[in-house]
């Protein structure tokens, strides 16, 4: 029987890759405001808006093997241009919108399943413009290593920290090739993240035959949060 694995998110970036990684050998199920991508029927789509709808009333499998956050956000902005309300929504979709919906499925996880979250290297390594996100982004780092010690040894969890990654959600950062090679430039390995970079870890960790990792906040970056070959 296949292993069910439920995305929140998916239907486009880096969620959409996990789940056509993922297709051949598990049953995918998709929770997303969008579905322009995943209408070939390989998916099973449920609508659902992090923000405004309740998981507790979708339906979703008995037993969750693997489950992915993806929604988040890339505001940044100088800290005297970001007013309170900013922080409230990036906290709110990156963070509150998330545990709301762990909390609805935790009793639905599976014996050995795995629970995989998104950070950035903002958290690790200071950058300027950061501060809303990196703040939202700290708190699912320390959300993360907490609950895969309460749950230890039935459900793993592990955080993904990635640096710019060419996504729809970074469109506007690398809408041009001035700035996809000023963004190149700032990696050690001289380029940006695609979907399979970022994609191939999740896929790993949901792997149960890589069953030995639990509360790890695992850089996929270039190089960026540990060197310096300026």
């Amino acid at each position: 029987m296949k292993k069910n694995i439920v995305l929140i998110g998916g239907s486009y970036g880096i969620g959409y890759e996990i789940a056509n990684q993922m297709v051949q050998d598990h049953t995918i199920y998709i929770a997303s405001r969008t579905h322009e991508n995943i209408s070939n029927g390989n998916f099973n789509h449920i609508p659902f808006d992090v923000l405004t709808d309740d998981i507790a009333t979708i339906p979703l499998p008995e037993q969750i093997h693997g489950f992915v956050f993806c929604p988040g956000s890339i505001n940044l902005k100088p800290l005297k241009m970001l007013n309170m309300e900013a922080f409230r929504q990036d906290m709110e979709l990156n963070f509150f919108a998330m545990v709301n919906v762990v909390k609805s499925i935790v009793p639905k996880m599976a014996e050995g399943s795995s629970m995989v979250f998104f950070s950035t290297v903002a958290v690790s390594t200071g950058m300027p413009f950061h501060t809303s996100v990196a703040a939202a982004k700290g708190a699912i780092e320390g959300f993360s290593r907490s609950m895969a010690a309460e749950y230890a040894p039935k459900i793993r969890v592990n955080t993904i920290a990635p640096s710019l990654v060419d996504t729809p959600l970074a469109k506007r950062l690398l809408n041009n090739d001035k700035k996809k090679e000023l963004m190149s430039q700032r990696h050690p390995l001289k380029r940006v993240g695609n979907v399979k970079d970022i994609a191939n870890i999740a896929v790993f960790l949901l792997n149960t035959e890589n069953s030995w990792i639990t509360g790890q906040v695992i850089g996929v970056d270039g190089g960026m949060s540990s060197l310096n070959v300026s």
